[in-house]
């Protein structure tokens, strides 16, 4: 029963994989050359000339002017933004801000760490003030 089913497979094998049907071998035959047609090309009359005559302007690069190409925007320069304040300012609250107040919000650990990162103490109570302005 093995025996059989082996030889029913590798037959079926064989059987599949050999090539049943051989391609003829075509022979092409040389094309014979056919000359291109020769064609003519008409050319037609040019339109006529304009009848009037232009006269080009004279360009002068003397008369440059900042007025002309920068000109002023006046509405724009009406329509002001709000103005700030000084109490809009950093420095005013950070002015505001001292040593004590900032050691008291940090602890005196993170303020000399600050100072030893930013490099002077100014620098910590600047980022005691952004902590300050980040918790309102």
């Amino acid at each position: 029963m093995k025996l059989t089913l082996a030889l029913i497979i590798t037959s079926g094998l064989f059987v599949g994989c050999y090539s049943r049907h051989i391609p003829p071998i075509i022979e092409k035959k040389p094309q014979p050359i056919v000359q291109q047609e020769q064609y003519t090309v008409q050319q037609s009359k040019l339109p006529p000339a304009p009848k009037k005559h232009i006269k080009l302007k004279e360009i002068k690069d003397t008369n440059y002017s900042d007025t002309y190409m920068y000109p002023e925007d006046t509405a724009a320069a009406k329509k002001d933004p709000v103005a700030k304040t000084a109490t809009d300012t950093p420095t005013a609250t950070s002015s505001s801000m001292s040593k004590e107040e900032c050691i008291a919000m940090i602890s005196q650990e993170k303020f000399d760490k600050y100072s030893a990162m930013f490099g002077s103490e100014a620098a910590s109570i600047k980022r005691c003030t952004m902590l300050k302005a980040m918790k309102k």
